[in-house]
């Protein structure tokens, strides 16, 4: 098995309140979620208006598939239109098979 984890930082531009960081935040959660199955969950900058990083796991049982998963989960926030990445950090687990 192969696992990775990642932390997306994010900048919400249009955000003027808490509500409207949640109105683009949830949306994009789930959508995360939704690519592969991922665990993802919001790690830092609970009250900052315009301001969200993500914790996401990724686990695969080959590397190849690992790499594949970390490219759709990079490409999928690079597509959001109401938020833009500030820094993304990826850390890959050693070998975990037995």
């Amino acid at each position: 098995m192969r696992a990775a984890a990642m932390r997306i930082e994010v900048h919400i531009p249009q955000s003027s309140s808490l509500k409207d960081k949640r109105r683009v935040v949830r949306p994009f959660v789930e959508g995360l979620r939704r690519v592969a199955s991922l665990s993802v969950s919001e790690v830092d900058h609970h009250d900052a208006w315009q301001r969200a990083a993500f914790g996401v796991a990724i686990a695969a049982p080959e590397a190849a598939e690992l790499q594949r998963l970390v490219d759709r989960v990079r490409r999928y926030v690079d597509d959001q239109l109401e938020m833009s990445v500030v820094d993304v950090q990826l850390t890959y687990m050693e070998n975990l098979d037995g």
